[in-house]
């Protein structure tokens, strides 16, 4: 078997798998979850929004040095 007939049988190969994957579907349910999450801190939430804030700026500043 040469290069040439080894990468075509490959390529027919990846094709029919795509095809497959294509027909299968997605699920958008599949990775759903019915919980709830707490989250505990000592910080208050302006605080947090003050350091968002902040960061947010030296993101922007980066940008502008760069």
């Amino acid at each position: 078997m040469g290069f040439g007939s080894y990468d075509e049988s490959e390529q027919e190969r990846q094709q029919s798998n795509d095809e497959e994957e294509a027909a299968e579907g997605v699920d958008a349910h599949e990775h759903e979850h019915d919980g709830e999450v707490n989250v505990e801190s000592d910080v208050s939430t302006d605080a947090l929004v003050d350091r968002l804030g902040e960061m947010k700026a030296d993101a922007e500043a980066d940008d502008e040095d760069a």
